[in-house]
């Protein structure tokens, strides 16, 4: 048995794009923000310098409720980055507040379709310190 420290597998960093700071520190607090248009009450995401659909400017960063549903899902059985082994799954969430964000799903995990389930955001510090948002299964789903 070694007494040296295994190395931990770093996390990849997100790729910061000119509008990305702002919500990215928000994930870092716990509370995520992301673009909300004044005129036309769209939340964005990703960030933009205007809205996609009324092209104002008008943007404010503000929180969302982090509940949401599944819109898709997929289980990887192959590992591609250390930092995620195989198996590990990938969904893609609506927000309560219309923008759809892509992540992972905690356990524990629907043993039929993952479509249609409430889940609710939740903050993940990776082994690395890397705080990722996540989403659990929400109380709101329908008893089955």
């Amino acid at each position: 048995m070694s007494d040296e420290p295994t190395e931990v597998p770093r996390t990849p960093q997100p790729v910061m794009g000119m509008y990305d700071a702002v919500m990215w520190q928000s994930i870092s607090n716990g509370a995520l923000e992301l673009q909300h248009c004044a005129c036309c009450d769209t939340t964005l995401y990703p960030p933009a310098p205007v809205c996609p659909h009324c092209l104002s400017d008008g943007l404010q960063w503000r929180a969302v409720s982090g509940r949401g549903t599944v819109l898709s899902w997929v289980v990887y059985h192959k590992t591609y980055l250390d930092a995620y082994p195989a198996p590990y799954n990938v969904i893609a969430v609506r927000l309560d507040e219309g923008a759809v964000l892509i992540s992972n799903l905690e356990a524990p995990l629907p043993e039929e379709s993952w479509i249609g389930r409430k889940v609710s955001m939740i903050y993940s510090t990776m082994p690395d310190g890397l705080v990722l948002p996540r989403f659990v299964l929400s109380e709101r789903n329908p008893v089955s």
